[in-house]
């Protein structure tokens, strides 16, 4: 799949507000959550803004006091916008994703801010994990089943893309083995 103009099927989820929605059944030998990195915490965002908020005001008074006053109101806007966009910012930050692997299943959950639960539930037997090309430095990572797929881990890096995928594989490819055996 290393042509990124391609189309590629997906696997419809399952939506559901109920956290208990698609449990696995039997042992896990396989259980991960992936969260989004977010390099700025709540102290720093107050740093930034309170620096922010301070020289917007200094230089909006500057220009207040030449006599033009109309800057005052749009430095105050650019903060509040810078505001708005952290805000949106840290609410896409609790978006993390479960990937779960029992004897029978491959289970794949997104919990979304607003509380919905995506939810994936694939045959382990015949899940397949796949790194797409979309781009040269960072290919997508997906599960492919019956021959549709499953983006999934879109927030992390290039690295840890393949760290994933390289660790979910062992499991899947334990799995098989042990439960065919």
């Amino acid at each position: 799949m290393s042509n990124p103009d391609y189309t590629v099927p997906e696997i419809k989820p399952e939506i559901s507000a109920d956290s208990a929605a698609g449990r696995t059944a039997g042992g896990l030998h396989f259980d991960a959550v992936l969260y989004p990195h977010r390099s700025l915490g709540p102290r720093g965002f107050m740093t930034v803004m309170t620096c922010l908020t301070v020289f917007s005001f200094v230089a909006g008074l500057s220009f207040y006091l030449i006599g033009a006053w109309p800057v005052l109101g749009f430095f105050g806007l650019d903060v509040l916008l810078i505001y708005v966009a952290f805000r949106i910012n840290f609410r896409a930050g609790r978006v993390y994703e479960t990937v779960q692997l029992d004897d029978a299943s491959l289970l794949i959950r997104r919990f979304l801010p607003d509380g919905r639960i995506l939810s994936w539930n694939l045959q382990a037997y015949w899940a397949q994990v796949e790194m797409i090309a979309s781009t040269p430095s960072a290919p997508l990572l997906a599960v492919r089943s019956h021959g549709k797929y499953l983006v999934f881990g879109k927030f992390l890096t290039a690295e840890e893309r393949h760290e994933f995928a390289s660790a979910l594989r062992q499991a899947l490819a334990r799995n098989r083995t042990h439960r065919y055996a």
